[in-house]
C-alpha cells in the first residue's frame, strides 16, 4: 500500500508540473501574439506620425522654394540654400527602412534645419503636427 500511495503522489506532483508547464506555454504563446499585435499597432502609429511630420517639412520647403524662386537678392539666395539643404535631408530620409539605426538622430537634424529655415523666413516653428486631425496645430 505505501508504494501505491507514493506512486499516487508522484502522479499528482507530475500532473501539477505538467499543467504548470502547459499553462506557461499557453500563456507565453498568447502573450507573444498580443505583444506582436501591440508592437505592430504602435509601429504603425509611430510611423504614420513620422511620415506626416516629414511630409509637412517637404511640402513647406517646396512651397517656400517656389515662392522665393523669382527673388534674386542675396538674402533670398541664402534662404533658398537653406531650403535646398532641408529638401535634401528630407529626400535622403530612409522612411522605407524601419530598422534604420540613425532614424531618431536624422529626424532631430531635420527638425533643427526646419527651425533654422523658419527663423530665416520669420515664421514661428513651435507647432506640432496633430495626428488626430489632418491639420497642423499651432
Amino acid at each position: 500500500a505505501p508504494r501505491a500511495m507514493a506512486d499516487m503522489f508522484d502522479g499528482i506532483v507530475m500532473a501539477e508540473q505538467w499543467f504548470h508547464g502547459e499553462g506557461y506555454q499557453e500563456g507565453f504563446t498568447e502573450g507573444s501574439h498580443a505583444g506582436i499585435a501591440e508592437g505592430r499597432r504602435y509601429g504603425s502609429l509611430h510611423g504614420a506620425k513620422i511620415g506626416s511630420e516629414i511630409g509637412c517639412y517637404l511640402g513647406f520647403a517646396l512651397t517656400w522654394h517656389c515662392l522665393l524662386q523669382k527673388c534674386t537678392d542675396e538674402k533670398s539666395s541664402k534662404k533658398i540654400k537653406a531650403l535646398d539643404s532641408l529638401l535634401g535631408m528630407v529626400q535622403k530620409f530612409p522612411y522605407e527602412d524601419p530598422t534604420y539605426e540613425k532614424l531618431q538622430e536624422d529626424l532631430e537634424k531635420i527638425r533643427g534645419k526646419f527651425k533654422q529655415v523658419c527663423s530665416m523666413l520669420n515664421i514661428q516653428s513651435d507647432f506640432r503636427i496633430g495626428t488626430e486631425r489632418s491639420s497642423l496645430t499651432f
